[in-house]
């Protein structure tokens, strides 16, 4: 397995600065359904305290307080917390979001019901730091679940198209997360049960695989950030790349661009000591 790079703050700083760029809600809009159906499935009590790691804009965290939870969002990156603050505004909602570390949760022990992350802490560089923080904070009895893309999956295929063009860091692959095996030897320690299931995020886009291709590349940080940093050339090598992939595994013959991305379900008991 990988290991970390020693330069962690500048890891860190960059990691930040690329889901930063471009504008993740003009791609997060099109995940709403599944993230609804994700947090749908934990069944959230009314007046549970829930925390949302890696909340992005809101598209978990905002359902989850729809559920009549107390609810806690967190995130790196800023504006994406101001993206999530605005959009639970106008649904009336009190969430409240924070800056923060996945790493480094800024809670007490003990101190939430509900912990849930979908396709966000999977991506912070030292999973058995998340995996530990996600078992501290969480209550004993209380749950802990993770949407976690698999590495078989479109998404782990697009990860692996990118990483030949663009050399990902010197960490663990994110998408780790995404096999059952590697979960229970993270978070088994600190739990009483793991289930797993595998789900699927239906990705719809009106346009074709060209210009979903140019739509992540406009608007999803860590696409628009490999891109900047290649020449041209390079750059018309990955837009190739990743056109061919989503074309191959495109399920529309109308112009529009539907593929169907794979991921892992995760919950988690945690353990009553």
């Amino acid at each position: 397995m990988a290991t970390i790079t020693p330069d962690l703050t500048q890891l860190k700083a960059r990691m930040k600065l690329a889901w930063m760029a471009g504008d993740f809600g003009q791609i997060a809009v099109f995940s709403m359904p599944e993230a609804e159906n994700f947090v749908s499935r934990i069944g959230i009590a009314s007046g549970a305290k829930v925390l949302d790691v890696a909340c992005g804009t809101g598209n978990t965290s905002i359902p989850a307080a729809k559920s009549g939870a107390e609810v806690t969002g967190l995130d790196i990156a800023t504006n994406l917390l101001e993206q999530a603050r605005t959009r639970a505004a106008q649904e009336g909602l009190k969430i409240d979001f924070q800056e923060g570390d996945a790493e480094e949760l800024p809670f007490a022990d003990a101190s939430f019901d509900v912990v849930l992350t979908m396709f966000g802490a999977m991506f912070a560089p030292r999973p058995e730091r998340v995996a530990a923080e996600l078992l501290r904070v969480c209550k004993p009895g209380g749950r802990i679940a993770m949407a976690n893309w698999t590495p078989g999956g479109f998404v782990g295929k697009m990860f692996r198209a990118t990483s030949k063009i663009v050399p990902p860091p010197p960490v663990p692959p994110p998408v780790l997360w995404g096999d059952e095996t590697v979960v229970r030897e993270r978070l088994g320690s600190g739990a009483s049960d793991i289930r797993c299931a595998r789900q699927n995020l239906h990705f719809d886009y009106p346009f074709a695989p060209r210009e979903t291709v140019n739509l992540f590349r406009r608007y999803f940080g860590p696409t628009n950030t490999a891109f900047a940093g290649l020449d041209a050339s390079r750059q018309a090598e990955l837009a190739m790349v990743l056109e061919k992939l989503w074309s191959e595994h495109n399920l529309s013959s109308d112009g529009s661009t539907v593929v169907d991305g794979e991921y892992l379900d995760v919950r988690v008991t945690r353990a009553e000591r």
